[in-house]
């Protein structure tokens, strides 16, 4: 079986994860942190907004059954497209939108599909996701990985905003 890498960088990794996770052909999910200019850099270390980095997840699929425009699709509905600072409660730039391409393949759909957004009319304010070459991914520390199965509590407030944003703007 042959499998692809996509990474997303949407806020809080914790609240990334489940939505990807409960797809079929999603074989792995990790937390972690890309973008920066650090290496091996630790959740404290990013989160003093001096590394460059950024919250994302990493997610390794199977592409005969999930395609990576599928993967897009579903990303656009965890995110404010239109919030460059950041995404929900979580302020800086290490929570910055982003789509991390691996190749060109995945540019041209992440393109064409930020393109379809911005015509689609869905949000009256500019769509500022950035689409970048992908870099170096850091695996999280281990309490980061599978937060929402670990802590359905704290993963449900920190998941309120966002599920609101998504009712009101997508479903």
């Amino acid at each position: 079986m042959m499998s692809e890498t996509a990474v997303f960088a949407g806020g809080c990794f914790w609240c990334m994860v489940e939505p990807f996770e409960e797809q079929p052909g999603i074989l792995n999910v990790l937390s972690g942190y890309t973008g920066g200019h650090v290496a091996n850099p630790t959740y404290e270390q990013v989160k003093s907004h001096t590394t460059g980095h950024t919250e994302a997840v990493q997610i390794t699929f199977d592409p005969a059954i999930i395609s990576y425009a599928e993967l897009v699709e579903i990303y656009w509905r965890q995110t404010d497209p239109t919030d460059a600072m950041g995404q929900f409660q979580d302020r800086g730039d290490n929570y910055r939108p982003v789509i991390f391409v691996n190749s060109p393949e995945q540019r041209a759909i992440a393109e064409k599909s930020k393109a379809a957004l911005v015509a689609s009319g869905r949000f009256d304010d500019p769509i500022v996701t950035t689409i970048e070459d992908a870099k170096p991914f850091y695996p999280a520390e281990e309490y980061h990985q599978q937060f929402y199965a670990k802590n359905p509590r704290r993963y449900a407030e920190e998941h309120v905003q966002r599920s609101e944003f998504g009712d009101q703007h997508w479903n």
